[in-house]
């Protein structure tokens, strides 16, 4: 059994609003899972405003809109019809006003609906705020707790793993010579089973060169993703070579490594300058961001075709609460680019230990690690390593407080 959700006819927002049906299914199994309703169903409608205003005026004589209304599975009048057991009713969830209300709260679309929909349930299951101010009170802290459960929810097609392979190219650049060789070490991840290989090729050459750009454009057999910063020589050498796709990022000389999200509020006619020239080259482009509203609005307006969810500061978390908010931020951020029409990849510091949560989240289709994959293959060697990192990505069940 379940809940079914559909878009009501004729729905006018069926065109502007991007929803997620499998993400939100999958959570509505969860719900019922949690309130030991595996066996019941329900169906849930998603409206217009004007449809919404229709029902709430014939069915509880207000006028307008509202977010969301239960009917209850009831006895039926008609003596030759009999409702199944195991039905619930059914929910009405306007998606003009569930949207205006999540951006009001800073919250992502379907993190809104689900709040909706587990509202709803507990008003098919009898739970009613309207009874009492207790009531009302215990029902509202049973909604929170609910939401917290099912938030972990990724069962299957799990995201692609990308390997970066620049520290090979550190290595090798330490002594000046040609070994190891980065070239040959995607090779061996390809052979591991890496779905992806990404190099940063950087304005001061400090590890990639172009050499291995070039040969990486004719031996990598998956999909080669460049990862660089929108200075004009490195874009020329791009649309000469014509990865996979490319993946725009901040780039500043002294920095060890890439220390946050590339700020396309701050930079949009530059950006969009590129992604315009890669577009007449039908190269994709990514843009490496923190998870950010403003900074999705801008990739969606500069006309990214993915974002790159930076994941540094979830990783760098020093306590459990401080990771948890960071990943909430990134779990809004992405459904947030997802219902925007833009395809959502993520990494940054991901390792063995904290790669699971991020591999969970429906939305994500890929993840980019680099730095602990090679640190692994130091110890285990690089092809046993990727196929660690393969397992964990590709296993990430749902987690929740009562796993």
């Amino acid at each position: 059994m379940a809940l079914h959700l559909r878009f009501g006819e004729g729905v006018s927002g069926r065109g502007v609003y991007r929803v997620h049906f499998p993400l939100l299914k999958e959570r509505c199994r969860r719900l019922l899972r949690l309130l030991h309703l595996e066996d019941s169903e329900a169906s849930i409608i998603l409206l217009d405003d004007a449809r919404m205003a229709d029902y709430n005026q014939r069915f509880r004589g207000k006028e307008g809109s509202t977010n969301v209304l239960s009917f209850p599975a009831g006895p039926a009048e008609e003596d030759d019809f009999i409702i199944p057991e195991a039905e619930l009713g059914d929910i009405l969830i306007s998606l003009d006003t569930a949207a205006r209300e999540a951006g009001e709260q800073g919250l992502s679309l379907h993190h809104r609906l689900m709040e909706l929909i587990i509202h709803g349930v507990l008003h098919l299951i009898g739970y009613d705020h309207e009874r009492s101010e207790e009531e009302a009170l215990r029902m509202w802290d049973y909604e929170k707790d609910l939401f917290q459960r099912i938030q972990y929810t990724r069962e299957h097609a799990m995201p692609y793993l990308a390997i970066n392979v620049d520290h090979i190219a550190t290595i090798r650049q330490a002594r000046g010579g040609m070994e190891p060789d980065p070239v040959f070490a995607a090779g061996l991840c390809e052979l591991a089973g890496a779905d992806g290989i990404v190099v940063h090729l950087r304005e001061d050459r400090r590890h990639i060169q172009d050499r291995d750009v070039r040969l990486l454009r004719q031996t990598v057999k998956t999909k080669l993703n460049l990862e660089m910063a929108t200075e004009a020589e490195i874009v020329d050498l791009a649309l000469e070579i014509v990865p996979d796709m490319v993946t725009l990022v901040p780039e500043k000389r002294k920095e060890l490594t890439t220390e946050g999200g590339l700020d396309i509020v701050e930079n949009a006619k530059k950006v969009t300058k590129v992604i315009d020239r890669m577009r007449k080259a039908d190269i994709p482009v990514s843009l490496f961001i923190d998870p950010a509203p403003a900074q999705i609005r801008a990739a969606k307006d500069a006309g990214a075709t993915f974002v790159e969810l930076h994941t540094g500061r979830y990783c760098e978390a020093r306590t459990h609460k401080e990771q948890e908010e960071q990943f909430r931020l990134l779990e809004r951020a992405a459904e947030t680019a997802y219902e925007a029409g833009l395809r959502v990849n993520a990494g940054h510091g991901l390792d063995y230990r904290n790669v699971q949560p991020i591999a969970s989240l429906s939305v994500i289709e890929e993840l980019s690690i680099g730095h602990a994959v090679i640190s692994r293959a130091m110890l285990i060697g690089l092809e046993n390593a990727v196929r660690e990192m393969l397992s964990l990505v590709r296993s990430a069940e749902t987690l929740s407080a009562e796993d």
